[in-house]
């Protein structure tokens, strides 16, 4: 069971990324009333997908995305979401220090217990990895005894090879609707990406129960900052 915890910090380099495969975990987390607070790097204006059929272009998608990133925050209860303006697929050509300092900065003033972000080198885009490194370049900079834990999302395949069992398992059974509405906020992105897995679910019950059992499940590994 989630309890409770001082503040929860995210950092994500997207819209969508705070609730493709993590939208239950936060929505346990505020739901048990923990304030939290999102940091999106980009409005994933680079971004191929336009919706399915299409309805965005490349001139307005930023808008766009912006919007469903808020409508996805209302759903999950993510009542601060503080954006970085950096360029989508650009975040690896950034100063780390510079971007640390940003994520530092948001640290120190809301004072997290858990910040979670894609668990560096695991995040398989490059936007993913080196916003995952500046958050814990960030987060290495506060005193020892006052860090907050580093909960990494890894989706590289072979991430239990590499890392282990996850340290966290979070069944998310009592709020799949919100996290399904959360992610169906992205409707630019989640159309395109699973409009087949909507379709096999309304056509076959037992595929629908078997997707299910994936998607109500969600995973971490706690990043070390002890050095």
């Amino acid at each position: 069971m989630v309890q409770k915890e001082r503040h929860l910090l995210l950092v994500f380099p997207h819209p969508d990324d705070e609730s493709f495969g993590k939208a239950g975990t936060v929505a346990l987390f505020t739901k048990a009333g923990t304030p939290t607070t999102l940091i999106c790097g980009t409005l994933g204006e680079m971004g191929r997908n336009m919706g399915k059929p299409a309805f965005a272009t490349r001139e307005n998608l930023p808008r766009i995305r912006k919007v469903e990133l808020e409508d996805a925050c209302r759903h999950l209860g993510i009542g601060d979401l503080r954006l970085l303006g950096l360029r989508d697929k650009t975040v690896e050509f950034e100063d780390p220090e510079a971007v640390a300092d940003q994520i530092e900065a948001v640290i120190r003033e809301v004072n997290p217990s858990i910040v979670m972000t894609y668990y560096p080198k695991h995040g398989v885009h490059p936007d993913h990895d080196a916003l995952s490194e500046a958050t814990v370049r960030a987060v290495k900079r506060i005193a020892k005894d006052e860090r907050p834990v580093v909960y990494g999302s890894a989706v590289t395949h072979n991430a239990q090879e590499v890392l282990g069992p996850p340290d966290f398992v979070f069944d998310v059974s009592e709020v799949y609707e919100t996290k399904m509405a959360a992610m169906r906020a992205h409707k630019s992105q989640y159309e395109s990406m699973f409009s087949k897995m909507e379709e096999q679910m309304a056509e076959d019950p037992k595929i629908k129960e078997q997707i299910e059992v994936g998607m109500k499940r969600e995973v971490f590994w706690i990043y070390p900052t002890e050095d």
